[in-house]
């Protein structure tokens, strides 16, 4: 007989870097397994429902006059499609909706964890490693595909000497490979330095609003750093994301063009 266990907690901010079982099912399969849905799991599905909802909205059915959803996709779809023949060219414009997608999976991610007492995705290395490796193989992928083995030459600078040549070989092969670390760990980084701050800074000020009058009447200088901060987080969840992609098609440009 299988127990069907459900938990729906919300999370406390200061909770907000654990990965728990959101919904998870106890059953004699195979032995005793658990099949659990993570926190994490459920926002990425939370995520890429809204990302796809988004742009079925977007599609206008078809109507003359667009609507505020179909504007605003369009006018995203446009700067995209901007940064990719700016980054990677206008012969490579196929890669378009790979990093419309990309940018609209990490900048809703990011978003949603500035939701008091949600969960913020894009903080755990987990995924932002994942992600970026996935990408970092795909670019990978993409060069041997266009090029071969001509793809090495890309490790041996122009005009280096002969007796240098594996020294800069190997390093430039380690930065190559560290390029999947670094694209990674600078969106969780950022991600967590910045959510840190934040429940620290409201953990603070909640402490002194209910402290008493006095203190109530003191919290209104953290209160206002806290709004500021709130907004200053925002901008750097759109940021990252337009980082994220930008990098990612320097990626592809250096694999296509071997520069």
């Amino acid at each position: 007989m299988s127990t069907l266990t459900t938990t729906f907690l919300v999370n406390n901010p200061l909770e907000q870097f654990e990965i728990n079982d959101f919904v998870f099912i106890l059953a004699p399969i195979f032995g005793f397994t658990k099949l659990s849905l993570t926190n994490i799991g459920f926002y990425i599905i939370l995520v890429v429902s809204i990302v796809i909802s988004m742009n079925v909205l977007s599609g206008n059915n078809g109507h003359i006059i667009p609507s505020r959803w179909t504007i605003h996709s369009e006018s995203l779809y446009g700067s995209i499609l901007n940064m990719v023949r700016e980054q990677v060219g206008s012969a490579n414009e196929i890669y378009v909706p790979l990093i419309f997608t990309l940018f609209n999976f990490v900048l809703f991610s990011n978003l949603i964890g500035l939701v008091p007492y949600s969960f913020t995705a894009t903080s755990h290395l987990v995924l932002t490693l994942s992600l970026a490796t996935t990408i970092w193989l795909g670019v990978t992928i993409i060069g041997f595909q266009k090029h071969g083995l001509k793809f090495f030459g890309f490790f041996i600078p122009a005009g280096t000497p002969l007796g240098l040549v594996f020294l800069l070989v190997a390093i430039e092969l380690i930065s190559y490979i560290a390029r999947a670390v670094s694209l990674g760990v600078r969106l969780g980084a950022n991600m967590i330095a910045g959510h840190s701050l934040l429940k620290i800074i409201s953990t603070f000020t909640w402490k002194m609003v209910v402290a008493g009058p006095v203190m109530l009447l003191v919290s209104v200088l953290p209160l206002l750093f806290l709004t500021a901060l709130v907004g200053l987080e925002l901008g750097i969840a759109i940021l990252q994301a337009y980082v994220f992609t930008i990098l990612t098609c320097s990626y592809l440009k250096d694999s296509i063009d071997l520069h």
